[in-house]
């Protein structure tokens, strides 16, 4: 049987992704929860793991010939899962390019600019002082829509997003996009992204890798102290 690979993870998003991808892979992993707004990102041993102080990562005891491996960044971890696996990554190099495409654009668009827009519309304006800008939020909540608009043009000629078959694309991206409506977008004029979001949210191992301590989640409109830690430090 194989060595658990060790999870430093938190209900987010981003913590979602690889949970995800660990129940989708059926690999047997271990969970270290880190409390990001409790300040767990800064603690000097988390920091040996991932020094960019941000979640998740994680620890293959069997990583390559054997050893063991650290590895942070979530995009870099779904690449070295599906590498290690040999699944949800396609199967030719085409394939493989059209997955790399669309995860990409998740870390380098979706990912941040949904997460900007969920800061400047939900999170900012509960700050002492409040911080209610509308500039930001507008700014980001177009751009959102905008990437959403993406998203559906390519689901339209597409069941997934690198094609007919399910990867770590559609992994990396469902986490964000299952959150649109605290993003203030609509899916009235997005039916196939709106088609994808429910399918890729029906398959089991999305939902046990959503769930995983969603009851540790805490409300950062009203939690001051994890305001203090996660956009004043």
């Amino acid at each position: 049987m194989s060595k658990p690979i060790e999870l430093y993870y938190w209900p987010t998003p981003n913590g979602w992704k690889i949970s995800i991808a660990l129940e989708e892979m059926e690999l047997p992993y271990d969970v270290k929860l880190v409390n990001i707004g409790a300040g767990d990102q800064f603690e000097p041993d988390f920091l040996k793991i991932a020094p960019n102080n941000r979640m998740p990562a994680i620890i293959d005891p069997e990583g390559p010939d054997g050893a063991p491996i650290s590895i942070f960044e979530s995009g870099a971890i779904l690449q070295y899962l599906a590498r290690k696996t040999g699944t949800f990554c396609g199967e030719t190099e085409r394939d493989r390019i059209a997955v790399d495409q669309w995860l990409m654009w998740q870390m380098g668009g979706l990912g941040p600019m949904a997460g900007q827009a969920h800061h400047f519309l939900k999170y900012a304006p509960s700050m002492e002082p409040p911080n209610d800008l509308p500039y930001a939020k507008d700014r980001y909540r177009a751009e959102t829509a905008r990437l959403y608009g993406v998203m559906d043009r390519q689901l339209a000629d597409n069941r997934y997003l690198a094609g007919d078959f399910y990867s770590i694309a559609d992994i990396a991206c469902w986490g964000w996009a299952s959150l649109w409506e605290g993003q203030e977008q609509t899916l009235d004029d997005k039916p196939h992204l709106a088609r994808w979001l429910d399918e890729v949210g029906a398959r089991p191992a999305v939902q046990r890798g959503r769930a995983l301590a969603s009851e540790e989640r805490s409300n950062l409109q009203t939690d001051k102290k994890a305001q203090d830690v996660l956009f004043k430090r």
